[in-house]
């Protein structure tokens, strides 16, 4: 495991949801973070965002994952409308 992706696990342990569940992987020289829905009902895909080395070694990482995280959360929620007004039937 490489050390990027062990500071982004370990600041992901600090964050705890009861919809979601959070986890990292590496993806060559970024590491992605997966952000499931933690319900079996409905089945909701997967939200994947990407941090390049740079941002994770940057010395202000723990408060723009979070900026970046909560977005990213924000993001995935509104993705998971099954319809809304622009919907076209």
């Amino acid at each position: 495991m490489n050390g990027n992706l062990e500071r982004v696990l370990a600041e992901l342990a600090r964050y705890e949801h009861p919809l979601f569940a959070f986890d990292a992987r590496e993806a060559g020289d970024a590491v992605e973070v997966l952000i499931e829905f933690r319900g079996a009902e409905p089945a909701v895909h997967t939200y994947v965002y990407s941090l390049q080395p740079r941002d994770i070694e940057n010395a202000q990482f723990p408060w723009t994952f979070q900026r970046q995280l909560y977005d990213c959360l924000h993001d995935y929620v509104v993705e998971m409308f099954t319809r809304n007004p622009q919907c076209r039937d």
